[in-house]
């Protein structure tokens, strides 16, 4: 078979065999992930987790990581928009948070300039304090707050995002004004780890997965999470009286400006490497749901998730 021929059989391959995991390794190639968070949060852990799986499932022959923190993903967005135009082996990762960072924010770059490639789990948050905390219940927590708001200092990931908005949610349900949370935003989990062990906030809050090892270490206590029911021997707000349940979901998206066929290989590959028995056993260990939703399913989903996290933020009085 001569070079065009070859060229000819793989676009084939591209067009007609989206869930052939051998087909995608030899297309994808080099890899380069996008994420647009510092390291050590659950941005850093989907996107290395997904490169592992990806590479394990041979849909991918390497993936080059890039970690760009700030402004809820939107510098790291930013950057992706408009370094990686065209560029078939580009994948970003992104969710919530991000969702509620541009809205908040008004970032004049958003999800729409990218293509939504799939939406891969979902995972609940955690409200922890410090080990040596005074406040040994979510309801001790929530108490100080009303009596004193300015003296609790909120730790979670950007403003806008997941953490903030349950943060808002927790107080509105408990009979508290959301306007006066004081609320300090971290760039990456290794932040927000410092922060919380150190004892220089009251409470941190972030997926549970990101503070998994440091609460069953001893460092954190965890107080609640926001399931509909306990996990990991936590129990959830709901069942501790505050009528509040608040799941973070993450994906990933390709560049700007790729065709269908780009798209739908992105796609697949993707959707191989979380049938992987690596990317299963990683999302098993870190407590998260698989949640896999690809293409234009994914892009509706994306759509409807925006107006839905713009409604919550204008409810709490956040969105300026």
């Amino acid at each position: 078979m001569n070079r065009r021929q070859f060229n000819l059989a793989a676009l084939a391959g591209l067009v007609a065999a989206q869930g052939a995991g051998s087909v995608f390794a030899q297309q994808l190639g080099a890899v380069k992930m996008m994420i647009p968070a510092n390291p050590g949060g659950g941005w850093d852990q989907t996107g290395r987790a997904l490169g592992a799986a990806m590479q394990a499932a041979k849909v991918a022959q390497s993936v080059q990581f890039d970690n760009k923190g700030g402004a809820a993903g939107t510098i790291g967005l930013a950057q992706f928009v408009n370094s990686s135009k065209g560029d078939p082996h580009a994948l970003l990762v992104g969710g919530m948070v991000m969702v509620g960072g541009i809205v908040l924010n008004k970032s004049p770059v958003d999800l729409t300039m990218v293509t939504p490639v799939a939406r891969l789990i979902n995972e609940y948050d955690v409200v922890v304090v410090p080990a040596n905390s005074p406040h040994k219940t979510i309801g001790d927590l929530m108490n100080a707050f009303k009596a004193d708001p300015g003296k609790v200092a909120w730790n979670g990931g950007s403003a806008g995002g997941t953490d903030h908005i349950l943060v808002g949610l927790m107080v509105k349900a408990v009979g508290g004004d959301a306007a006066k949370i004081n609320y300090i935003a971290s760039k990456g989990g290794g932040d927000q780890v410092a922060n919380i062990v150190g004892g220089h906030v009251t409470a941190g809050v972030a997926g549970l997965g990101e503070f998994a090892e440091h609460i069953k270490g001893g460092r954190m206590r965890a107080l609640a999470v926001s399931g509909p029911r306990q996990e990991e021997g936590i129990a959830s707000l709901k069942e501790q009286g505050i009528d509040v349940v608040l799941g973070n979901w993450r994906g990933v998206f390709g560049a700007p400006a790729i065709n269908a066929a780009q798209r739908d290989a992105l796609v697949g590959a993707v959707k191989t490497a979380t049938e992987s028995s690596a990317w299963k056993e990683t999302i098993a260990k870190l407590g998260w749901d698989p949640v896999f939703l690809g293409g234009d399913q994914y892009k509706a989903f994306v759509e409807e998730d925006t107006r839905r996290v713009a409604g919550i933020l204008d409810s709490l009085g956040l969105r300026k």
